[in-house]
Order: C-alpha cells, then sequence, then structure tokens
C-alpha cells in the first residue's frame, strides 16, 4: 500500500494560508496530496472592514465567527482537507503556556501524520508576535511528536516529520506584497519591526503556483472582514496577480530524506 502524501500547514490567523501560503495548498491539493490547516486564533481583536474596535465594529466574538466562516471558506476553496482551530486569543498568542500549545500541536501531528509542515519564519514575517509564537510553537512540536517519552492525551504513536519548512519571502515577493498593501510593520512594545526580505541565497525552496494565482485570489476574497486591506488588490491586472501569488518561496529547515545547495522546486522532493 502506498503512503499517501500529506502537507500541514501551522499558522496564526484567518487569510494567513491564502496570503502567505495559499498557492502551494492549493496546487498540492490539485495534485492530490492531502492538506491540512491548523490555525491558532480567529484573528477576533482586528478591524472589520477597516472599522478598528468600537462603533460600527462588531465586537470581537461576532467578528471571531466572522472570521471562522471565512476561513472554513477560503480553506475550501484551496482544497484543504482539514481544518483544526486551536482557539488561542488573537494578539496574545505568545502570552500562551508554551507546554499547552506545543503539545496540542504535536497531537495534531500525531494524529495527520504529515511529511511536510510549514509555518512562519523566526521573524514572523514583519515581526507579528503571533507569527512568531505559532513558528516556535510549530518547530517545537515537530520535536515533541517524534519523542517516544512523550504521551498523548490519545495515546497516538510518535510521528517524525519529514521536512519542516518556514515561508521565506525574498525581496521581489516582498516588493510586490509592499507596493498590493502597504509597508509590512509590526509595532511591539513600543519598538516598529518591520519587514526584512530573506536574502535569495537562503532561499532553499521555489514553488511554481503561477497556474492557481485565480484560485489564490478567491480564497483571499473570501475574507470579507478584511477586505478593506485588500482592496488594492481587486484593481490588479492579471500579470501583478500572477507576480504575487505565482511564485511561493521557503526555507528548509530540516529534511531527513534530501539536502544541499540545490534549489528546490517541490517540497516532498525525496519523498516521491
Amino acid at each position: 500500500m502506498v503512503t499517501p502524501l500529506r502537507l500541514m500547514a501551522v499558522l496564526a490567523h484567518p487569510d494567513d494560508e491564502s496570503l502567505g501560503m495559499g498557492g502551494t495548498l492549493v496546487k498540492y491539493a490539485a495534485e492530490g496530496v492531502e492538506t491540512r490547516l491548523v490555525t491558532a486564533t480567529l484573528g477576533e481583536s482586528g478591524r472589520f472592514r477597516g472599522i478598528p474596535p468600537g462603533e460600527g465594529h462588531p465586537g470581537a466574538e461576532e467578528l471571531g465567527r466572522i472570521r471562522k466562516r471565512e476561513l472554513e471558506a477560503a480553506a475550501a476553496t484551496l482544497g484543504i482537507r482539514e481544518l483544526a482551530l486551536l482557539g488561542y486569543h488573537d494578539q496574545q498568542l505568545d502570552r500562551a503556556d508554551p507546554r499547552e500549545a506545543i503539545g496540542r500541536i504535536a497531537a495534531i501531528y500525531r494524529g495527520a501524520r504529515p511529511q511536510v509542515v510549514m509555518t512562519f519564519g523566526p521573524e514572523g514575517g514583519y515581526g507579528h508576535p503571533d507569527h512568531i509564537a505559532i513558528s516556535q510553537f510549530a518547530l517545537a512540536a515537530a520535536v515533541m511528536a517524534a519523542d517516544s517519552a512523550w504521551i498523548a492525551p490519545d495515546r497516538a504513536a510518535p510521528h517524525a516529520i519529514s521536512k519542516f519548512y518556514f515561508m521565506a519571502w525574498p525581496r521581489a515577493a516582498m516588493a510586490a506584497y509592499e507596493e498590493a498593501f502597504r509597508k509590512l510593520i509590526s509595532r511591539v512594545d513600543g519598538v516598529e519591526r518591520e519587514a526584512n526580505a530573506w536574502p535569495d541565497w537562503a532561499v532553499t525552496t521555489v514553488i511554481d503556483t503561477r497556474t492557481h494565482w485565480q484560485t489564490v485570489w478567491r480564497a483571499v476574497s473570501c475574507h470579507e472582514s478584511q477586505i478593506t486591506a485588500y482592496e488594492k488588490l481587486s484593481h490588479l491586472t492579471p500579470s501583478s496577480h500572477e507576480a504575487l501569488w505565482g511564485w511561493q518561496s521557503y526555507y528548509r529547515v530540516f529534511s531527513t530524506v534530501n539536502g544541499g545547495r540545490g534549489r528546490e522546486s517541490d517540497l516532498f522532493e525525496g519523498l516521491r
């Protein structure tokens, strides 16, 4: 019996999957790979159609419900087979109990048994604390899931992930995102954290997703409550959309099946 290929993305908020990894997820789903998504929060502390919390905003609880529905629609559009919601509070993920969060993700790894996992890089894209936290939790959970000394709540057998990836925006991708949205900045503890591109030489893996950009745009459009932030995207030309969603870049954190300096074009290289 041939073991099916399985890919999992572990991310912080609704829309991270579409904006950051949508092309990759839909490409592999279209090829028959079992794709799964873990989302840590519902993004309930954010804006609603550009309106900050206050008058005209539905409130955190209702926004969370809205964004959950949007996430489910986007996941279906991308062909994601299974969605797991961790239910942590938006903008407070870095304050979650790390042992608990890591254990919950490790249990998901053991249940789903993905060969390949991808998440944010250690810088969280642009310094977002939730992105940084989920990156750390996802990587630590890979260690825990493989450790036979750790007993999962359902007593599932240990599982060793074969390949683990960080999202790695090179300069071209960063420029395209900032042209379409705005300068990517996160203000934390009074300090302005700015996005920095990964140097091209550090990118280990580039996935060609050009044939899927229209599906990615449909998935992004599912996040209607955030549409004000995406408004400029609706006016882009097809060639600009392709530039945004046509190539997705990663850094291979570890692999038990391949290595070397050559740049990959397939997350499952060494596993097929």
